[in-house]
């Protein structure tokens, strides 16, 4: 049995606007919804997690909108859709966002835009890509300066960092995955992106150099490489903050991934290659990595620079 969940004037205050002082200061965005879906068994079994729970929805709405910050309604949009169509089996949707108080001394109404888009249209485009929870979490630890984000793949975290008004250096070894990324900020029309490509693993003990005091926080997830972990530390500006996510031991036991132990983290030993640091945030356990396959064990850490920053020579 088909139905529609409806869900009129949503309301909550967004970032979003064309100039910096509409992108500054929060302002009232409005959304209408709606989602056609297949249920069998709804209306004979009254449960809701035989339905689409609206409530549900507009909660996830709320959350992942009041986390970004967008030049266009149609970047928070796309957004939004591929969000929604990822977390709920929704066949179609409609949506229609829309600010109560434009700008525009001429328009007495609102202003915004309508959007109607089946699965299968949205299986078609390339999809949104969702930033790690972790990075959503501590996003408010973090500086809007010059952001590294190491072995970016095809930047999940770096997007969402460009919408956030972060300049962004994307890294990895696979020069299509970046191109991939270029693409997707020109899509979204987020600038303040740069790339490049480098192999950190060329030469297996001694990683190319970052460069010294350049990043004003460093992004390290699902990727290790122990020697790299000096090389971070040099790059990072003091109070610079190093935000990192891997498998610990436990997932390798628990999940046999990834396929060799020794791309997992020993207990507590995060801790030990970054001992330098002042630890902000610390904690190993089951999380959500944010890749849609279920939990895994990770250790998590943020981290802080401190003090004068000096220059040792390698030995």
């Amino acid at each position: 049995m088909a139905e529609r969940i409806v869900i009129e004037r949503l309301e909550f205050y967004g970032r979003c606007g064309v100039t910096e002082d509409e992108r500054r200061k929060p302002q009232l965005i409005v959304v209408d919804l709606e989602l056609d879906a297949t249920v069998d068994s709804a209306a004979q079994s009254d449960r809701l997690h035989d339905t689409i729970d609206y409530a549900r929805v507009a909660e996830r709405i709320v959350a992942l909108s009041t986390t970004l910050t967008c030049h266009l309604l149609e970047s928070l949009a796309e957004q939004l859709l591929g969000m929604l169509f990822a977390e709920f089996p929704a066949d179609r949707i409609r949506i229609w966002i829309r600010k109560l108080h434009a700008p525009l001394a001429m328009v007495a109404g609102s202003v915004g835009i309508r959007i109607e888009r089946t699965r299968a249209q949205q299986q078609s485009k390339q999809q949104p890509l969702h930033p790690a929870p972790f990075l959503v979490q501590q996003l408010a630890r973090l500086p809007k300066g010059q952001i590294l984000d190491v072995a970016a793949g095809r930047g999940r975290n770096a997007l969402y960092l460009l919408a956030q008004g972060s300049q962004v250096e994307a890294i990895d070894r696979d020069p299509e995955a970046l191109a991939a990324v270029e693409t997707a900020a020109k899509t979204q029309r987020l600038s303040g992106l740069t790339t490049r490509v480098l192999d950190l693993e060329a030469s297996a003990d001694h990683p190319p150099s970052l460069g010294r005091s350049c990043y004003d926080a460093i992004l390290v997830f699902f990727y290790l490489h122990r020697p790299l972990f000096p090389v971070l530390l040099e790059a990072l500006k003091p109070n610079g903050i190093l935000l990192y996510e891997t498998f610990t031991i436990d997932n390798y036991f628990r999940h046999q991934h990834p396929r060799r132990w020794e791309f997992c983290l020993a207990q507590n030993e995060l801790l030990r290659l970054t001992s330098p640091l002042r630890v902000l945030h610390y904690d190993e356990g089951e999380h959500d990595g944010g890749h849609g396959s279920g939990p895994c064990f990770t250790a998590r850490l943020v981290a802080q620079k401190t003090g004068p920053d000096h220059h040792h020579e390698s030995h």
